[in-house]
């Protein structure tokens, strides 16, 4: 049996493993989206592809490793591996997530026999289809979404598959961009190659490997207790996407029923949408791997995180769902759908554990990529944006402005980088006055951007969410502010942009996005309206919302709080709203349209 201190060694050298591999493809990166976003995520497996350490990154992406590093070992088992081999996958029906995000692995070779797995997954900027970006919101079938690949072998014993690496370049727009990504996520793969046999010949092999046993199995001890003091019971929650980006009157539903017993929980979205017609469709992979971000929320970030942390976790996922669709149906815009299966997550389970989650926060990663022929160059580009919104108030503190929550744990795209390299103005970026919904603790601020096209013309597919349903409060705080984007022609002409569209746009043009500001936590009327005043001072709240929504009067001429007319006001607002039971206020009712 291993010591706990070697075990705590080794358990933290293999996570500085993660992390450095992590680093390394971000450093060597092309593209914007990865080095500049931040939108890529490493991680090591054993053989029998259990998650043993992972990268600071992404909860989305590395939930999904899972089942694409079964996708390839059920296709190219251990044994037959080889040092210098690498795998490929990008297909969502054969473990992958949507077509950009593309998994490549490598094996660790030690005395001649595999004993670990690199694991590397990264969004491209390009893999082919109708649009720039591969991120039509307007698709029908996966095939109008790129170029699509099984588990393939990107190389033999250190030579490249020249065959894949020429379909892959003949596929995509940016080619040079494309290909630089996938050699830094094989740079990074070759960390773990390096670093792991140094900690096997340090340590010896035998205990490095028990070491990996040992770390599962204490993970699942750890989440199971956690779990046990979870009130045992039924918890369910109903949340809405604003369309598909076909049927544009339609509200997909997303619902999940959480049962908690001892130490297992098992989630059931039975009662969500059919497979939808457009691309919002969440394949199994990524519903997967926002159940076991919550369960890790939950459960508190002291627990080692690997494949032993979702061993007490059952999934049932009707089939043809929105959740787990059927090939062909296409799934590009899915990130969007994990946030609204986020926000459902959190709902049922802040029933459960009242007091330890926030209120919803924005819903949205809004997931621009905008594209096009440069006329300077005459060479296409094609670029990204990653729009944050405003972070749902917390029990005990106020939620964070702009910034990616949850699943999506990105960065957005610096105005500098756009404007150095592509013929893209960023004429306005700041925080969206009065977005965050009120409450005891104020919800994040939204982010209003303004994109300008400085030559010829661009592309923009534009894939917003929490445009007709907001964001909910919890135990009496307010909604967030919807989500809304417009364009503004050169002429003049002001043209209002539905939640998801292809948009065109000529020089001069602009495109305006407002991002959706997290909800509010706690009755408004309990904030202290010392709070409000800096709110109003710093622009985030407005006068008039200080005094509808919080009831607190402001004077203008002297700047600070009218104590006695607050007190009057908030007992007026107070009793004309009757008696509250807000214990536990969902909000869903704003979503039942």
């Amino acid at each position: 049996m291993i010591d706990p201190i070697t075990l705590e060694v080794i358990r933290h050298r293999l996570k500085s493993i993660a992390d450095e591999m992590e680093l390394t493809l971000l450093k060597s990166a092309y593209s914007s989206i990865i080095k500049e976003g931040l939108d890529a995520s490493t991680a090591i497996f054993d053989i029998h592809g259990q998650t043993i350490a992972q990268g600071n990154s992404i909860p989305i992406h590395l939930g999904s490793l899972i089942p694409a590093v079964r996708a390839i070992l059920d296709k190219f088992p251990p044994s037959t591996m080889k040092d210098g081999d690498a795998y490929i996958l990008n297909n969502p029906y054969h473990g992958g997530t949507h077509l950009p995000d593309i998994t490549i692995i490598a094996p660790v070779v030690y005395q001649g026999e595999p004993v670990a797995l690199g694991c590397t997954i990264a969004h491209h900027q390009d893999i082919g289809g109708k649009t720039p970006g591969s991120i039509p919101p307007d698709a029908t079938e996966i095939f109008q979404e790129g170029l699509i690949m099984p588990p393939l072998k990107l190389y033999e014993a250190g030579r490249p598959n020249e065959t894949i690496h020429e379909i892959i370049k003949c596929n995509v727009r940016i080619p040079d961009v494309v290909m630089g990504d996938i050699r830094a996520q094989l740079a990074a793969c070759h960390v773990a190659k390096t670093r792991i046999p140094a900690l096997l010949d340090e340590y010896d092999k035998g205990v490095v490997l028990d070491a990996m046993k040992t770390l599962l199995d204490n993970s699942e001890a750890a989440t199971r207790r956690v779990l046990e003091d979870v009130p045992d019971g039924t918890y369910s929650f109903t949340d809405y996407l604003d369309n598909d980006g076909i049927d544009m009157d339609i509200r997909p539903r997303i619902k999940v029923t959480v049962t908690v017993k001892g130490s297992d929980i098992s989630f059931d979205f039975t009662g969500s949408s059919p497979q939808v017609k457009g691309p919002f469709n969440s394949p199994m992979s990524s519903t997967l791997s926002t159940v076991y971000y919550i369960v890790r929320a939950i459960t508190g970030a002291d627990i080692s995180t690997n494949s032993g942390c979702f061993r007490p976790i059952k999934v049932t996922l009707p089939d043809s769902s929105i959740v787990n669709p059927s090939s062909p149906a296409p799934v590009n815009s899915r990130t969007a759908t994990v946030k609204r299966i986020t926000d459902v997550l959190h709902g049922a389970l802040v029933q459960a554990v009242p007091g330890k989650l926030p209120a919803a926060s924005s819903g949205q990663l809004l997931v621009m990529a905008l594209g096009g022929i440069d006329p300077a160059t005459n060479r296409a580009y094609v670029t990204s944006e990653l729009g944050a919104g405003g972070m749902g108030a917390r029990p005990n503190a106020d939620g964070i402005d702009a910034v990616e929550t949850d699943v999506t744990n990105c960065m957005n795209i610096p105005a500098e980088s756009i404007e150095m390299d592509y013929p893209i103005r960023i004429m306005k970026s700041r925080l969206w006055d009065d977005s965050g919904g009120a409450g005891k603790f104020r919800g994040g601020l939204g982010l209003e951007k303004v994109f300008e096209v400085g030559r010829g013309e661009a592309t923009i597919t534009y894939r917003g969410e929490r445009h007709t349903v907001p964001p909910w409060g919890l135990f009496g705080g307010l909604p967030g502010k919807m989500s809304m984007a417009r364009i503004v022609r050169k002429t003049g002409e002001v043209e209002e942009v539905a939640p998801k569209a292809t948009l065109r746009l000529g020089e001069g043009d602009q495109l305006h996005t407002f991002t959706a500001g997290g909800a509010g936590y706690g009755d408004p009327l309990d904030r202290d309206p010392g709070l409000v005043l800096e709110d109003v001072l710093d622009r985030r709240v407005s006068i008039s919302s200080a005094l509808e929504d919080y009831g607190v009067v402001i004077d203008s001429a002297s700047q600070q709080v009218d104590q006695d007319a607050t007190g009057q006001r908030r007992s007026r607002m107070a009793e004309d709203r009757g008696p509250v039971d807000w214990t536990y206020d969902l909000g869903v009712e704003l979503g039942r349209v």
